[in-house]
């Protein structure tokens, strides 16, 4: 996909990002990027994270906003600035806002999670919820911007957001200089697009490899010139862009060798890995790298693989559903349905079973009203725990050797 590389020619340049890497300086905090050596033998390449969960505000996009906000004359500070966001630009502009003295208004598309508008507003930010997608927030904050005479600092679309991002590539690099793969989540395109320019710099036969949402696949399919459609609830609400910027695209189909789609799946059984081997939290976003190096385990064997865990903002609500559901994909938590005639020491028979195989029994739910059994029939689920998949099957066989009909309820 990517043609010989043409620096001179991007709207984004590798001095544009060694300028913002001096910028922004110490304001930034410079993430580790460690080995994790349980992922890499699960995947067979080695695994490098570089954790942007750990910044000030749980994410990268404080670079590219602190990197535009310090370009600002006094009388922009004074007037302001506008930004709309999902999220984690939002907190980035609202927080080194703050710091700078500039008032900063944010508009946020209504179904953002509710942990990224308390966030921002706790900057000190003005947040306007508005529209039930990121393209309709942005529309309203031009409107904003061209009204009160506001600075509107885009997400992503903009040469001193993208070489502020770009930043993160030359403290991997540095850090780790035999990486050979960098694999980065794609919304609109900044990260990769500053990564990428930087990369590249550094290291020319960098492979620089793409991942989009298979709900947002904008980057992806204006490459291929096709259109895609973009639409639905996706985990990476961080990336769930529509339409990707121009400049970013100019980049990207310069510099960026591969675009991969991940499913939901993928990326909630990433987010819950991060957590239980890693020990770290990162947002549907965040884990975009993970997922498609796990999808796609021979598209990266034996490569030095740099992910970039770009965000740790996720409602914990969500995060819990997540967990429970990689646990029950896993077998460790099951719902089985059972049929039981209506008579006393039925459920104790089912129960002794349980204890007989040590299966933890978490929950019960009778019902004898809404089924279409006979009237003397009824239906119990069993909530359960087990210690994986072939612990609940030895469980269902030994109940089905009992006599019982039992069926498991599986995910979607």
């Amino acid at each position: 996909m990517a043609t010989a590389a043409k620096p001179t020619a991007l709207p984004v340049t590798a001095d544009d990002v060694r300028a913002a890497r001096m910028a922004i300086g110490d304001e930034v905090v410079r993430t580790p990027c460690l080995k994790s050596k349980t992922l890499s033998q699960i995947s067979g390449a080695e695994v490098w994270l570089k954790f942007e969960n750990l910044q000030f505000t749980a994410a990268f996009k404080e670079r590219g906003a602190l990197n535009k906000l310090l370009t600002l004359d006094e009388d922009a500070k004074k007037r302001g600035v506008v930004a709309m966001s999902a999220g984690n630009h939002a907190q980035g502009v609202a927080y080194n806002a703050a710091r700078l003295g500039i008032p900063a208004t944010i508009v946020m598309p209504k179904p953002t999670p509710i942990v990224k508008v308390q966030q921002t507003e706790s900057h000190g930010a003005t947040v306007i919820l508005h529209g039930d997608k990121l393209e309709e927030a942005a529309a309203h904050a031009h409107e904003l911007a061209a009204k009160h005479g506001l600075t509107f600092v885009h997400p992503f679309d903009d040469p001193l957001v993208i070489a502020g991002q770009g930043t993160i590539a030359l403290e991997m690099l540095e850090d780790v200089p035999q990486l050979d793969t960098l694999i980065v989540p794609i919304g609109g395109g900044g990260l990769i697009s500053g990564m990428a320019v930087a990369a590249k710099s550094v290291n020319p036969d960098m492979e620089i490899v793409g991942v989009q949402a298979e709900l947002y696949p904008s980057m992806y399919a204006k490459l291929r010139n096709e259109t895609a459609v973009c639409d639905g609830d996706s985990l990476a609400e961080g990336i769930a862009v529509k339409y990707p910027g121009d400049l970013t695209f100019e980049i990207v189909k310069e510099l960026v060798d591969d675009v991969l789609l991940v499913g939901e799946r993928d990326l909630e059984h990433a987010v819950a890995l991060l957590l239980s081997i890693e020990k770290t939290v990162v947002e549907g976003a965040g884990a975009a790298g993970l997922a498609a190096l796990l999808a796609h385990p021979s598209r990266f064997r034996g490569r030095k693989v740099g992910l970039v865990l770009c965000g740790g903002n996720i409602d914990t609500r969500l995060l819990a559903n997540v967990l429970l559901r990689d646990l029950a994909r896993d077998g460790r938590i099951a719902r089985l349905r059972i049929r039981l005639k209506d008579r006393p020491g039925q459920l104790f028979g089912v129960a002794r079973i349980f204890d007989q195989q040590q299966v933890n029994i978490i929950e019960i739910y009778h019902q004898r009203v809404f089924t279409n059994l006979p009237a003397k029939g009824l239906v119990t689920d069993i909530e359960c725990e087990t210690r994986d998949r072939a612990h609940l099957e030895r469980l269902i066989e030994a109940l089905r050797g009992a006599g019982y009909e039992v069926k498991p309820v599986e995910l979607a």
